[in-house]
């Protein structure tokens, strides 16, 4: 299940993409990814998205295999980032969006511009507020993230939302969060404090656009986004429906076989493909790829 890549240049930067292609397929779904992440953290999602969707895929412009097509020398907002998801759903010819924890941002903001293309959204492990817990994660991530601190950064990912991951991925997963280049640290601590800022008036002021039916999907072990909070989205827009997943932490998908597939099922349910497939893959045991978490999540 070999994607097709390509390095698409939407405004004034190069995005490497991933496309898996499915000739049967109606529709398009194309992943948004959490902070610090690349590609290579919707590994599983895939899995059960490919035999329904064609699927997109990307990095943003700081990270992954677009980071060398870029200068960074400026940091980018969630607005842009939005402004970029909006050119690749044109590109793509997008019908879905699917996004997971702090790429709920862009994509809800790109959301709230009502691009013609989209007919429905799934937000994975996201919530309009932050909790007692998300704050002090944040907090502490900002200290990290100013000094470079490798080491904490990654330990910090681990400890926190990335708690209930195999033993497995979180070796991968500090591997990947104490590796990355200067200039990606700094980025998220750009983002953090930025969305810090934002208030429940600044997100109804842009959210109450969104015309479109949206699913959102929190673990009920998820302390940093809780299943609770993520129903206050319903204060914010019109067509929201929920889901929990039983026994499921911040990375709903990859911690657990059944999260995994609990999440197929809701997203699958809520989605309504028009193909049925003949054969559904199971689920990939742990020492067989291994996707990459991300900082925020």
């Amino acid at each position: 299940m070999r994607p097709e890549t390509a390095i698409v240049e939407i405004h004034d930067h190069k995005i490497y993409t991933e496309f898996y292609a499915n000739r049967e397929a109606r529709q398009t779904i194309i992943l948004v990814n959490g902070s610090l992440s690349t590609t290579a953290s919707f590994a599983q999602t895939v899995k059960y998205l490919q035999p329904h969707f064609n699927v997109v895929a990307f990095d943003q412009p700081y990270a992954g295999r677009s980071k060398p097509h870029n200068p960074c020398k400026e940091f980018i907002t969630k607005e842009y980032e939005a402004e970029l998801l909006l050119g690749l759903i044109e590109h793509f010819r997008v019908d879905v969006v699917m996004s997971f924890s702090w790429g709920g941002v862009s994509t809800l903001l790109a959301l709230s511009q009502r691009p013609s293309r989209i007919r429905k959204a799934v937000i994975n492990s996201f919530s309009p507020v932050f909790n007692a817990a998300m704050l002090d994660y944040l907090h502490r991530g900002l200290d990290y993230l100013a000094a470079c601190d490798r080491t904490n950064v990654g330990n910090l990912v681990n400890d926190t939302i990335g708690r209930y991951l195999p033993n497995l991925f979180k070796r991968y997963n500090f591997r990947h969060c104490s590796s990355l280049d200067e200039h990606e640290y700094l980025q998220m601590h750009f983002h953090i404090c930025q969305v810090l800022k934002l208030s429940s008036e600044s997100y109804m002021d842009g959210f109450a656009n969104i015309d479109i039916p949206l699913l959102f999907v929190n673990g009920e072990l998820d302390a940093y986004t809780t299943a609770a909070d993520a129903r206050m989205f319903q204060q914010l827009i019109r067509d929201c429906e929920f889901r929990t997943i039983s026994n499921a932490g911040h990375f709903i998908d990859v911690e657990t076989k059944q999260g995994w597939l609990d999440t197929r099922d809701a997203l699958l349910g809520f989605l309504r493909p028009q193909r049925q497939p003949v054969i559904t893959p199971s689920y990939v045991p742990v020492s067989q790829g291994v996707p990459l978490a991300a900082m925020a999540g």
